[in-house]
């Protein structure tokens, strides 16, 4: 077996989901009627997997399930593109990480995802968050649209962001800040999984892991 070296990675993680506003997820609930079809978005600021530099790399999963996801109940059903630009290296070193085999927190979300997954795809993936966190979104042309806008509204003042602190569940680890969003476009169209509506549940959370531990 290959050894796990030390690793680490900073970065973006974003999700459109069909749960209504505000995702029960997020408070560690069974989803909006108790269901749940989204897309799971990550990049990759910067990072490296021993001596491989990994920055400025995305991955994407869609998935559904029913259930509480964070007490382990949950079936989930999922599919995961990785970034086309990523060498034979850079390919491996996200696979290890992101399937829980390299540790960190990504351990602790495979083993409730369970064994559910169906591909690994490598596509041409465009990301983008806002320096000022007024929009997110990314994109796998003629497969996945995935865009969001910051929360807002009557009595919000302009340009602030409305954040939850130290959410029970919290899809990128403990002590982080959620921001809140509205889907502007959901649109997924790959073998198991096509939908598509705006409206619906959005949110942001940087990720910063380490590895293996």
């Amino acid at each position: 077996m290959t050894s796990i070296p030390q690793w680490w990675m900073k970065g973006d993680w974003f999700d459109v989901c069909s749960c209504n506003i505000a995702c029960p997820c997020e408070f560690a609930q069974p989803p909006t009627n108790n269901h749940c079809d989204g897309v799971m978005a990550y990049h990759i600021r910067e990072g490296a997997y021993g001596d491989v530099r990994l920055d400025s790399l995305s991955v994407i999963a869609v998935l559904r399930f029913d259930g509480n996801f964070w007490t382990g109940e949950a079936a989930v059903t999922f599919g995961v593109f990785i970034d086309e630009r990523a060498d034979e290296r850079q390919r491996e070193a996200i696979q290890q990480v992101f399937s829980g085999q390299a540790g960190g927190f990504m351990a602790k979300v495979t083993d409730l995802m369970g064994a559910g997954g169906q591909w690994i795809e490598f596509v041409p993936i465009t990301f983008e968050v806002a320096a000022d966190l007024a929009y997110w979104r990314a994109e796998i042309p003629g497969k996945l649209q995935a865009f969001a806008e910051a929360l807002t509204g009557p009595t919000t003042p302009p340009g602030a962001r409305v954040q939850l602190l130290n959410p029970p569940g919290s899809e990128t680890g403990p002590g982080r800040i959620c921001t809140w969003g509205k889907t502007t476009t959901n649109s997924v169209n790959v073998p198991g999984f096509q939908w598509n509506w705006a409206g619906k549940s959005s949110k942001h959370i940087p990720f910063d892991w380490t590895g293996p531990a």
